[in-house]
């Protein structure tokens, strides 16, 4: 779910994507994407150790970013489909992009204070939390000033670009690996 979550996202915010296929198809992508983010999040949070404090509190606080997400990607949908707005393309905002850099601090701390974990494991801690910091780069980078204009614009699709990358590549690699049949 975070994989194809990722890929919607990733593919929203490809450069070039929004003006290729204008910014309402952009947004309605982030908003289908972020429901895989939230469905695959409420997963992990019910799947999750309650026992193992960092574990449970990553994925809370990450269900509760995406449903963040889930708002603003909505209300960019709306923006878009009612207000006639059709020059911006969704991008994370700061809340929820906190959310997720705590939750993948939180991450961090879990699957590194474990030691029976394997390199991949951790190797997707670290590339979700650069997704995270990548996502709250977006953020701030969409700050609207007070004249109206995007702090930089460029720099806001990157990040979540970047950051969509990440978490598809964070997402592929917890994918479970299937053993031959001879043990290898």
């Amino acid at each position: 779910m975070f994989a194809i979550g990722s890929t919607f996202f990733a593919l929203a915010t490809a450069p070039g994507f929004a003006a290729w296929a204008g910014a309402g198809t952009a947004n309605l992508l982030c908003f289908i994407g972020s429901w895989f983010f939230t469905t695959a999040a409420w997963i992990q949070l019910v799947l999750s150790d309650g026992s193992k404090r960092f574990e449970w509190y990553s994925a809370a606080v990450q269900f509760a970013g995406t449903l963040l997400f889930n708002i603003s990607t909505g209300a960019a949908v709306w923006a878009h489909v009612v207000l006639e707005e059709r020059r911006y393309v969704w991008v994370p905002d700061a809340t929820g992009s906190l959310f997720f850099l705590v939750s993948g601090a939180l991450a961090m701390m879990a699957v590194f204070g474990v030691r029976e974990l394997g390199r991949g494991d951790r190797l997707a801690a670290v590339v979700n939390l650069i997704g995270c910091v990548a996502f709250g780069v977006s953020a701030a980078a969409a700050f609207v000033r007070t004249d109206g204009v995007t702090e930089d614009e460029v720099l806001a699709n990157l990040g979540t670009f970047v950051g969509a990358m990440c978490f598809l590549a964070a997402a592929l690699i917890e994918l479970p690996r299937t053993r031959s049949p001879g043990g290898a």
